[in-house]
């Protein structure tokens, strides 16, 4: 077997993913925990160690519920019953309600129940039918986009998190319910070319650093992009990274070839969100260079971030926000996200405009589904898209999920005091200090960083701590993963490599949403360790 720390074998592994390089290195922590009795630490992946329980209990309480719908309508040995029925249901579910002993979960159902009815003037007993209904699962999405109350709800909340308030209550936005981010992605990606708005070759930009399944998909032969690189890895005169965009990055953008920029915000690594002078570049990017720009934005670590506003709400017409639910509700199980579009987009005008043999080919492709395709929208073509169009009439989020996603966003819409934020806020800053404290570095105080992640440049702290000679030998003894698999290998901890996601080569990612505090105090000595140490190597050359 080759050696984990030999520079022929990091060199071979570098060129993988590294979120496959984690399963490799995942086996080589574990397996030196179990000879040094170490303990195993894996802040690879962002998968939070929390869950949102209350929204969890009212959608079980939600659950004993519907089956007594279902059963009331017909029941019957072994395990037989019939679909919950609307004439009524609604005054079944209050006097339902009014039986449950106060608890969390019940109080959400309860107060969730009275904000849809008096806020969004929900008819009250079709609300319940879809919450019954949904929750059981006994019948196809309808419409297959989202359902009617669970859009209806998360409009208002992604006005609330992503639009810092925004007026509106995102009235002006249509949502796709999708499984998780990652399929949202997928999506996003496949219709752009389906429908001629970006094609295989076009110039497209990707703000990096960034979740690395941005950096492969454009890769891939089906649509071979030509990417420009719009980077934040500038180093600033006092040494540190802050993680913004220079206007020299930013306005590559304003190249009218670029039909489409991808973003993480906050970013993904190294968890920042666009500074207000990032985010006034765009918008004079667009309207004076750019007018045709497609901005796709994956803003799921927004709500981690203070005072956050998407580009969904700066730049409306041009953008696509990919927003998941499963990291501030502790949910990536759940496969929880949508796509939202405004009403009002550029997407759908360029199709209008396009050539007549072009529009002639989506005639053929989308006119099964309707007798005026030009006035399909296309979001409704991205759901039809999803299922290969012939299966649109089964396409969508299975509807417990949808009932799910909407009582998280219930939760935080009746959170008017913002006490869950604070609380997730606050214990994400509370590991992000332990980390880097006992690592000894010096983390300059930035209203932009979100914490969720971090990413550790070692050649800026090389450069630092043992000065530029030390730091101009490094790279000549070491290849740049050794970092990442020596802490796997010899200390029992998982963390990922920054280069895999378009970061300094000598960066290292870590979560701070994995572990608790304790394991960030440790994580951080090792990493000063291993620094330590080759400069320990280092000076032994020099003799």
């Amino acid at each position: 077997m080759d050696n984990p720390l030999s520079r022929d074998y990091e060199q071979k592994l570098s060129q993988m993913s590294p979120f496959e390089i984690k399963n490799e290195l995942i086996r080589l922590a574990q397996e030196d925990s179990r000879k040094s009795c170490a303990t195993y630490l894996n802040a690879g992946r962002g998968n939070p160690n929390w869950t949102a329980s209350d929204a969890r209990e009212a959608f079980l309480l939600l659950g004993y519920f519907a089956l007594d719908e279902c059963r009331r309508v017909h029941s019957e040995a072994p395990g037989i019953a019939g679909s919950p029925s609307k004439k009524g249901i609604a005054d079944r579910f209050e006097a339902f309600l009014a039986k449950q002993p106060v608890t969390e979960g019940s109080s959400l159902l309860k107060e969730g129940y009275r904000y849809v009815v008096d806020r969004l003037k929900a008819d009250r007993d079709e609300l319940i039918l879809e919450w019954a209904d949904g929750i059981t699962g006994d019948h196809y999405p309808t419409p297959p986009r989202i359902l009617n109350y669970t859009e209806q709800i998360i409009r208002p909340y992604l006005a609330q998190e992503m639009g810092n308030r925004a007026e509106g209550g995102g009235r002006d936005y249509d949502l796709f319910a999708t499984e998780g981010g990652t399929a949202a992605m997928c999506y996003v990606f496949d219709s752009l070319q389906a429908n001629h708005l970006v094609k295989r070759g076009d110039k497209i930009a990707l703000m990096a650093p960034l979740f690395t399944p941005y950096i492969e998909i454009p890769q891939l032969d089906r649509y071979a992009f030509d990417v420009v690189t719009v980077s934040a890895n500038k180093v600033e005169a006092d040494g540190y990274h802050y993680w913004q965009y220079p206007d020299s990055e930013l306005d590559k953008l304003r190249d009218p070839a670029v039909k489409l920029v991808c973003l993480i915000n906050p970013s993904n690594p190294p968890s920042y969100r666009l500074s207000d002078e990032n985010l006034d570049r765009f918008v004079d990017i667009v309207r004076k260079d750019n007018p045709n720009l497609i901005v796709v934005t994956d803003d799921v670590y927004g709500t981690f971030a203070e005072d956050f506003k998407s580009l969904m709400y700066t730049l409306p017409a041009n953008t696509l926000c990919v927003y998941s639910f499963s990291k501030y509700f502790g949910a990536t199980g759940w496969r929880l996200a949508v796509v939202a579009a405004h009403k009002d987009n550029i997407m759908d005008r360029l199709i209008k405009e396009l050539p007549q043999a072009e529009r002639d080919d989506l005639e053929r492709r989308y006119g099964s589904l309707t007798l005026d395709v030009p006035a399909l929208k296309f979001i409704d073509r991205m759901v039809a898209d999803s299922r290969a169009v012939a299966l649109n009439h089964t396409a969508g989020l299975s509807t417990p999920q949808q009932i799910m996603m909407s009582l998280f966003a219930l939760k935080c819409l009746l959170d008017t005091e913002d006490v869950y934020k604070g609380k997730m806020q606050a214990m994400i800053h509370d590991r992000l200090s332990a980390l880097w404290e006992n690592t000894g570095f010096t983390v300059v105080p930035d209203r932009l960083r979100v914490g969720y992640y971090s990413e550790i440049d070692m050649m800026v702290w090389a450069k630092k701590f043992y000065g530029e000679d030390f730091a101009a030998w490094l790279p000549t003894a070491h290849h740049p993963l050794d970092v990442t698999m020596r802490l796997a290998v010899e200390k029992g901890i998982v963390v990922l490599n920054g280069s895999g996601f378009d970061g300094p080569d000598w960066s290292i990612r870590t979560s701070e949403a994995n572990l608790e505090r304790e394991a960030y105090v440790t994580i951080g000595k090792q990493v000063r360790a291993i620094l330590e140490e080759y400069h320990q190597e280092y000076l032994r050359t020099k003799k």
